[in-house]
């Protein structure tokens, strides 16, 4: 029986869809090494018709490397390394922005594993845009300005602390990670560890400032790179099937999670894989 997995492009900068695969049982060595390089090729990877359970998809994240488990977000029964993302009417999303999971800590995650449980009629569709493809965009000269600087990246701004106060418990849960997850510095472009390509690391999810220029250059530079990583011609749009798995590369991506469907719910489980301290080597 042939091993080989089936890679089908979404696009020239990102996404590729994977097949010939069964997730819900264990990868041999030589499948999980062709999983593992479609993801850094393409940054973005989708599988269909993946009924996996919450304890095989943190079994499949666990060869990608350890994994986070998230200070605010509930998880499966009895799988803490799988968050359950449920959106609804009581509980409406908070991931409608363009944003790279996570990058609130000092090692944000190298990638993640998304699965589709239960789905709206339609909508709730998620993009994906390469860091890498908008960074080889810009001009040389505005590479060279935007590689030596660091950019603030802020918990509190995706969680703000008033969303958060349903329960005593759950204000709690707040305050706790938000003390342990004080604003930090991350280069503006980081390196790839393992492709050593360059992609733009700043996010409207967690990114809230430029330090080394002014606060008015840096709102100005932040505005563009926003607006710029965000174009269509560096995206893929997943329309999401019950059983869908995507798996991506956060240290070069960007998502944006589509809020287009309430009142119905959508249910997704989500494990998040540990990377390593970003940093910028020309």
């Amino acid at each position: 029986m042939s091993e080989r997995l089936h890679i089908t492009p979404s696009g020239p900068f990102i996404g590729a869809e994977v097949s010939g695969v069964d997730l819900t049982r264990p990868l041999s060595d030589n499948q999980f090494e062709q999983l593992y390089h479609a993801m850094l090729r393409h940054q973005v990877v989708f599988l269909r018709e993946q009924a996996i359970t919450p304890q095989q998809q943190r079994a499949l994240a666990l060869r990608f490397g350890d994994l986070h488990i998230h200070p605010v977000y509930p998880h499966a029964d009895g799988v803490e390394e799988i968050i359950v993302l449920d959106t609804h009417n009581d509980n409406p999303p908070d991931n409608d922005n363009w944003h790279t999971d996570v990058t609130f800590i000092d090692t944000p995650p190298a990638g993640a594993i998304l699965a589709a449980k239960l789905l709206p009629q339609s909508g709730g569709d998620t993009l994906w845009t390469s860091g890498i493809a908008a960074f080889e965009a810009l001009s040389a000269p505005l590479r060279a300005l935007l590689s030596g600087l660091r950019a603030e990246h802020d918990f509190t701004r995706s969680f703000p602390e008033y969303k958060h106060r349903k329960t005593p418990e759950e204000h709690q849960r707040w305050r706790d990670a938000a003390a342990k997850n004080p604003p930090l510095l991350h280069p503006v472009v980081r390196t790839h560890p393992v492709t050593g390509k360059q992609a733009l690391f700043v996010n409207e999810g967690f990114t809230t400032r430029i330090v080394d220029v002014t606060a008015k250059e840096s709102e100005a530079l932040l505005g563009f790179l926003f607006a710029h990583v965000t174009k269509p011609e560096f995206q893929v749009r997943w329309r999401w099937q019950e059983g869908d798995i995507a798996i991506w590369d956060n240290r070069v991506t960007q998502h944006y999670a589509n809020a287009d469907y309430l009142p119905q719910r959508r249910i997704m489980h989500r494990a998040t894989i540990l990377g390593d301290r970003p940093f910028y080597r020309g």
